[in-house]
């Protein structure tokens, strides 16, 4: 754990944000598949395990993102 939050603290913001803006939101058209997925899942009709997978492909930039901006914030308190 203490090697990932390293790795969080290390790497620049533009990289979190590059992977949300490629793998985050790919494919753009019609529509991004994090947010399909989503509304399936909110829709309770997310039962195929590729579908889950493909959620859990497509959100892990964002969850990794809103952790950075999270550290950074703790850390920018003085909170480490």
């Amino acid at each position: 754990m203490k090697r990932f939050l390293y790795w969080v603290d290390r790497a620049p913001l533009w990289l979190f944000a590059l992977l949300v803006a490629t793998v985050g939101l790919a494919p753009w058209i019609p529509e991004p598949h994090v947010a399909e997925k989503l509304r399936w899942l909110f829709a309770g009709e997310l039962t195929r395990l590729p579908d889950i997978l493909d959620l859990v492909l497509h959100a892990t930039p964002w969850l990794l993102m809103a952790f950075k901006l999270y550290r950074n914030s703790v850390t920018a308190r003085g909170t480490p």
